[in-house]
């Protein structure tokens, strides 16, 4: 029997109805009719968690999902072998309330713009398969009763879906835009708020005591694991739906009073027709947060503007009767920074190791920014990273006399290679010279592999 089949029989084994056992070795069983005498006789999401199909398909996704080791060490890959061993005592402590898990390891990575770090929470690799667990059951009932206009971890939504709502707003005449940045939010959620949302959902005393101790886990940072009196950690499966559940009050403000918006997680754009109408907004959900939900609209990010001077999800839109959506200024600085990374000489690497990290880069770019309306844009862009892939082989081949053998054997005159092998021009400069055009040309960079970036 293959490993992954063992570990869906010991998921499967308890999961049927029969009277779980305790956890610990020789422990009695539980009371052979739960139903006339536990409290949770009619709250069943537990069950729902630990049923067979359920766990399957929470395994399969941690396993797609890979990630890195918890405080404990241990490895998505040795996951399975763990669950085949230890599973019944594991499904024993979910089902009578008990299970507790890690502490989260502190991983800090910069962020994207440059300002500063952000904080993941990384559970260990049983902690996300539980998490993932709850995750599929809790998201089957609460999915469906989210906001229209919320896009952000939720199944058949993604962040394309959102600009397109914004922009749709802005061609429809809603021409400022009320752009929110909550402060520091994944840190600053309140718990005890944050549950009472939950408890309104959920009637099953244990997940609502297992959802509580995800929360207070605690963080292990530098050796030293530290309390969460706030927060939800992210890094784990269950982060997002919850951050979801707790901006659906926004949600539902924004409604109430008419309004127009597109939100991604805490990134909440409300379109309006004037600024005047965007500053009374803006005045009306800083006081609503800090009231209902007791979370800060951080000022220097937030603002009331046009759309064309602000960026949502990477994008920003044109300031024209055709609103055209248009790749964010920073967006672009991030991809040549990245490129000019991956594109230097002195990296001391070959040149398929260096085509295959553009490929990998450049196709997952090309996947989210290709949905800008600018294929100008795109065509520059293609034409500057060729030009940076001629400047890396001209200075690989480093002596004048390995670049004239290089560029004739590639088809270049031997005069107009010995021409541009004197030249006095640097390297960026010869980059779009003729004979590199005709040495490295666009098709020879094809066929090593280099993607276009434009559809």
């Amino acid at each position: 029997m293959g490993e992954q089949q063992k570990t869906h029989r010991v998921l499967d084994s308890g999961s049927r109805g029969e009277a779980p056992m305790a956890a610990g070795g020789g422990a009695e069983p539980m009371a052979a009719n739960p139903e006339s005498e536990s409290p949770w006789a009619y709250d069943r999401l537990m069950e729902e968690v630990c049923e067979r199909g359920n766990l399957k398909q929470a395994l399969k996704r941690v396993k797609a999902n890979k990630g890195a080791p918890g405080v404990d060490g241990m490895t998505v890959q040795a996951l399975p072998a763990y669950l085949r061993e230890h599973w019944p005592s594991i499904r024993a402590t979910l089902l009578n309330g008990t299970y507790k898990p890690q502490p989260v390891r502190r991983v800090e990575i910069p962020k994207p713009d440059g300002g500063g770090v952000r904080k993941l929470g990384i559970p260990s690799a049983l902690d996300r398969f539980v998490q993932q667990a709850v995750l599929q059951v809790l998201q089957r009932q609460w999915d469906p009763t989210f906001s229209e206009s919320s896009y952000g971890f939720r199944p058949g939504r993604s962040a394309h879906q959102a600009v397109a709502q914004a922009q749709s707003y802005i061609q429809s005449g809603y021409r400022w835009v009320v752009d929110l940045d909550l402060e520091k939010f994944f840190d600053r959620v309140s718990h005890d708020i944050l549950m009472s949302r939950v408890a309104k959902r959920v009637s099953d005393k244990r997940m609502l005591k297992l959802v509580r101790s995800f929360l207070t886990a605690g963080v292990m940072e530098h050796g030293l694991v530290g309390a969460t009196d706030e927060g939800t950690p992210q890094g784990g499966p269950l982060s997002p739906l919850l951050s979801n559940l707790m901006l659906d009050d926004l949600d539902r403000e924004l409604e109430r009073r008419g309004l127009r918006f597109a939100r991604y997680a805490d990134d909440c754009n409300v379109y309006v027709r004037s600024e005047r109408a965007g500053q009374r907004v803006m005045a009306g959900l800083k006081a609503f947060l800090a009231g209902r939900l007791k979370l800060t609209v951080n000022e220097t990010k937030s603002a009331v503007a046009r759309p064309h001077t602000r960026k949502f999800l990477g994008f920003t839109f044109s300031d024209r009767d055709k609103v055209k959506r248009r790749i964010a200024p920073k967006a672009l600085s991030r991809l040549k920074e990245r490129i000019r990374e991956l594109t230097q000489r002195t990296r001391g690497v070959s040149v398929d190791q260096m085509i295959g990290a553009l490929k990998r880069y450049l196709a997952g770019w090309r996947g989210y920014f290709g949905f800008c309306e600018t294929p100008s844009v795109l065509q520059r862009l293609d034409e500057w990273i060729r030009r940076r892939i001629r400047c890396f082989f001209w200075k690989q081949w480093k002596r004048g006399r390995t670049r004239f053998r290089e560029l004739t054997v590639r088809g270049v005159s031997r005069n107009l290679a010995a021409q541009t092998v004197g030249s006095p021009h640097d390297a960026w400069r010869l980059s779009c010279s003729p004979a590199l055009g005709i040495a490295l040309s666009n098709r020879y960079l094809r066929s090593l592999g280099l993607p276009s970036l434009r559809p």
